[in-house]
């Protein structure tokens, strides 16, 4: 998985981590267990009641085994989104049975 992130570094990408947060920036480095480095970022926290609230954390390092899904995002569709207008559950953690 860390040899196909070398093709996002310097890209915007989103990580949804174990704990069911979201989290977007900056692809600036990572290792060969997956832990990243993001620039410029911020956690989307959902909401039924209000659109997506964006929380700015700046420069932040993820660990690898805290990773559930990560992804390249499209900035220009991102950018076209209101997320005021978005309304959904927060995610669920990840449950290992």
């Amino acid at each position: 998985m860390a040899t196909a992130l070398k093709e996002w570094v310097d890209k915007q990408i989103s990580v949804i981590t174990c704990d069911g947060r979201n989290i977007v920036g900056q692809l600036r480095g990572f290792d060969q267990v997956t832990n990243v480095i993001l620039d410029e970022c911020h956690e989307r926290v959902f909401s039924m009641e209000a659109g997506v609230e964006q929380v700015v954390l700046g420069l932040y390092i993820i660990r690898g085994d805290n990773i559930a899904v990560i992804g390249e995002l499209d900035a220009g569709l991102d950018a076209q989104t209101d997320l005021s207008a978005v309304r959904a559950p927060a995610l669920n953690p990840v449950v290992h049975a």
